[in-house]
């Protein structure tokens, strides 16, 4: 046996492992490789957006259709699907209300720049799911971000965002630095960067008020972005007092306070904002708030509303820099309220947690049968196994615990064994079309992959 190992696991029983898993991939999906190696070379590396690319399998397969939590390409292999889109279908594959919601605007018309009656109502719906809010519409979390971080300017007058080492915000261009030796950098890796980032953004460690002060101090920060828990990487959780904490210092020195959910909606029954009684001033969240129909939101406090009205009235006559010509159309609309009104409901969500929980208890079940120095966190219906002992605490810690060799193998082998989970970290989602032999087979399957994986040689 080697002497190496990676996260507990001897370097060349991963390496054989994985070695194995792929062929066997590849083996099942002859159809998915032809139809690929015809009409990929269409698109830019070879896929329709570029981290599709990111999947570990040695090809990807093309889907045929998916309903509820189950995917099916065009191969005929099923699977259950605990990726969802990476929350972008969390509450299922076409959900009938959503589906029918499409259908019948589909007749009416798909966008015309004018509200519908469905837009009041999914206004009413927005602010009885997640709070008093004025509400935007907006296509993508990271739109509703960079608009919301433009407010947040206007009303404070200062450049800054504060942002957490680690974090996940889409693809607003603010928030790609992170910290070296304790100092602000731009993150490494972006494409056709050019500006200097640290101009208008500064990185504290998440669950580290002290660096929040200190950031906050030097006065220049008009508003702190944070999710409620890290989640693009490996799974940190807040510290207790740590919310409390940036409300409290978010106020001393002016800087408004923006809470992103769109990957903690999850939480529970509108996100984790109300679940835990944050009090943000801005509220944003995407993905899967219309049911999979591209669409976000966010909204503004009455006192932030306020604000922004007396800024707006004093700017110059010209484009404010927010919105774009195919958000609020009436098919996010129709999509909202149906969502909203028969899909985000007390009772999935309680199915939800009730399988999450499920979920977690026997994937650590498992990391503890095989002694595998790893942990497992969960958020209501969002559950990640992290291959690093825990729990962490920063985006720092979060970066070190990621195994991407050991992730990758352990991903090919559960798609092979019919369970499909997030290809950038190790997550799983439970839908309310989830049924529990889907999670018993998840639990099964990660059981074997670990036997293979943690097996005396």
């Amino acid at each position: 046996m080697s002497a190496e190992t990676i996260a507990g696991i001897p370097t060349d029983r991963l390496t054989a492992f994985a070695r194995r898993e792929a062929e066997t991939y590849a083996k099942a999906r002859p159809k998915s490789a032809k139809a690929l190696a015809k009409g990929a070379g269409h698109f830019l590396g070879g896929v329709p957006t570029h981290w599709m690319a990111d999947w570990p399998m040695p090809h990807l397969p093309l889907v045929a259709k998916a309903q509820g939590a189950r995917i099916e390409d065009i191969d005929g292999i099923k699977l259950d699907d605990f990726c969802l889109g990476d929350t972008g279908s969390m509450f299922g594959h076409s959900p009938a209300p959503v589906a029918k919601a499409i259908r019948q605007q589909a007749r009416r018309g798909l966008t015309y720049m004018l509200p519908t009656e469905a837009a009041l109502e999914a206004g009413r719906l927005l602010t009885d799911r997640f709070g008093p809010f004025r509400w935007q519409i907006a296509t993508t979390a990271t739109d509703a971000n960079r608009f919301a971080l433009r407010v947040a300017r206007a009303i404070t007058g200062k450049p800054k965002v504060l942002v957490f080492n680690g974090c996940y915000h889409g693809t607003v261009d603010d928030t790609f630095v992170s910290l070296e030796n304790g100092e602000t950098v731009t993150s490494p890796g972006l494409l056709g960067q050019v500006n200097d980032l640290t101009q208008t953004a500064v990185c504290a460690e998440f669950n580290d008020l002290a660096s929040v002060e200190a950031a906050l101090a030097k006065g220049d920060v008009a508003a702190i972005l944070t999710e409620p828990v890290m989640t693009n990487s490996c799974m940190v959780l807040p510290e207790a007092g740590f919310h409390d904490g940036l409300r409290q210092l978010s106020k001393k020195y002016g800087a408004l306070l923006i809470i992103d959910e769109t990957h903690t909606i999850s939480s529970g029954l509108g996100g984790y904002t109300r679940v835990h009684s944050l009090r943000p001033d801005i509220f944003v969240v995407g993905k899967c708030v219309a049911g999979g129909m591209p669409t976000a939101v966010w909204g503004l406090t009455e006192d932030t509303a306020k604000r922004y009205e007396e800024a707006d009235a004093r700017r110059e006559p010209g484009r404010t820099g927010m919105g774009t010509t195919l958000s609020a159309n009436p098919m996010q609309f129709a999509c909202l309220v149906a969502t909203l009104s028969q899909v985000m409901t007390p009772a999935n969500y309680a199915h939800m947690e009730k399988l999450a929980e499920r979920l977690s208890h026997g994937l650590a079940r498992m990391i503890d049968k095989h002694k595998a120095p790893w942990h497992v966190v969960r958020v209501g219906a969002r559950v990640e196994f992290i291959c690093a002992p825990g729990p962490l605490k920063n985006g720092t810690e979060a970066g070190h615990a990621h195994q991407p060799q050991v992730e990758a193998a352990i991903h090919t082998g559960l798609i092979n064994r019919g369970t499909l989970i997030a290809p950038f970290h190790n997550m799983m989602l439970i839908s309310p079309a989830t049924k529990k032999a889907q999670v018993d087979r998840l639990i099964a399957s990660f059981d074997a992959i670990l036997t293979d994986l943690f097996q005396a040689a």
